[in-house]
């Protein structure tokens, strides 16, 4: 029996004292990160939200097997978002897709979810019409006709089922009790309902494909209004897609049993919990940014420099090279070499341990040390 088939379906009990003491503990570190955050300034705060959205999106995707172009990806997101950064390449209308859904979640997480949003959604993650190479109705509830909707692994013949979804013809009747309850009146922690919401979702199972991915962009929604805030400092997705198996275990177990669901809350908050605790890697990242520029606050620089200098103290991948530099900022080899041996006579860059053809520059910042950052004042009430 799954958990849809039971008399007490959708009423979800849990165990309040074995849940209390996690919960207190992850809104504890949500809302010091969160405070933290607050302290360094807007457009850190948003080159913040910039990594962890992209991360957000990518691992989302590759929890079902999926992998999306990072710098597309980024690019997208920077665009919606209205940021000015350097290296921006054009996305796929694919990428688009997700990073519209993902971003609609999150931006506008106090709007109401709707049918015709959830459509919506669908819509822009399957924008060709198909799943790889299978042809799937696109923004409509699934309609069964090849079968009960189920979650399948192994080889054709020696399939295991891991869960069979309630039939196409309940899917109305639960999206609209699903609908109701989560657009009502708030009835306990944000946090909680994230949990809450993402299981109740997956379980439902509404579309051919894409559950998985929309479910974690409702939880995404939910926690972005358990911090009454649409930035985001810490991914989700990317935790569970760190803990892939035991994700797919704990559903598993939970869609399978009664409308007990402590142990799945117990699970989903422990994985958030270190997944706010990753978010260190976010924080330490934007204050070796604020440290290097208020570091050479009075370095003159041009704006082609800036441009790859923020790119270096983010997310840049491989060696610069003079003809990389020439690549991201449109300019000849010899304007390339000129930004470059300014910035190694000013102390900012020097050359890696290669020379001739492989002649590539590291940031001068990476072998000594940077004045020690102050940390942001944290809140006593966070």
């Amino acid at each position: 029996m799954y958990i849809h088939e039971t008399k007490t379906w959708p009423t979800f009990t849990w165990r309040e004292s074995k849940v209390a003491e996690i919960l207190a503990r992850v809104r504890h570190k949500q809302g010091r990160l969160v405070g933290r955050m607050e302290g360094l300034g807007f457009n850190l705060r948003r080159e913040a939200t910039l990594y962890t959205l992209t991360e957000d999106v990518l691992k989302s995707s590759e929890i079902e097997g999926e992998d999306l172009d990072k710098d597309q990806v980024r690019s997208s997101i920077a665009r919606r978002l209205g940021m000015d950064i350097a290296g921006l390449v054009p996305a796929d209308r694919h990428v688009e897709g997700v990073v519209e859904m993902m971003l609609d979640a999150t931006q506008q997480y106090l709007e109401d979810l709707t049918k015709e949003r959830f459509f919506a959604w669908h819509a822009a993650l399957f924008p060709t019409g198909y799943s790889g190479l299978i042809k799937i109705t696109v923004a409509d509830w699934r309609n069964d006709k090849e079968g009960p909707m189920q979650v399948v692994s192994g080889p054709m013949g020696k399939e295991v089922v891991h869960y069979e979804a309630p039939a196409a013809e309940r899917i109305k009747n639960e999206i609209q009790y699903f609908l109701k309850w989560f657009n009502g009146p708030p009835d306990g922690d944000p946090v909680l309902r994230a949990a809450i919401s993402h299981l109740w979702f997956v379980t439902i199972h509404p579309f051919e494909d894409g559950n998985g991915r929309i479910a974690r962009a409702i939880a995404d929604m939910s926690l972005s209004r358990s911090e009454e805030s649409s930035q985001r400092f810490y991914s989700m997705s990317a935790q569970i897609r760190q803990e892939r198996n035991a994700y797919y275990n704990i559903l598993e177990a939970t869609q399978k049993g009664d409308t007990d669901i402590t142990d799945w809350l117990l699970w989903f908050l422990e994985c958030l919990e270190r997944a706010v605790q990753g978010a260190e890697i976010i924080l330490k990242s934007v204050l070796v940014k604020a440290d290097f520029w208020e570091f050479h606050k009075k370095t003159l620089l041009n704006a082609r420099q800036q441009e790859v200098l923020n790119l270096l103290l983010g997310q840049f991948e491989g060696k610069l090279t003079s003809s990389k530099w020439a690549k991201l900022t449109k300019s000849s080899q010899d304007t390339a070499l000129r930004d470059i041996n300014d910035l190694v006579d000013k102390g900012v860059l020097e050359k890696g341990v290669s020379s001739g053809r492989s002649t590539h520059y590291i940031m001068a910042h990476l072998r000594k040390p940077l004045p020690r950052h102050s940390s942001p004042r944290i809140n006593s009430s966070n």
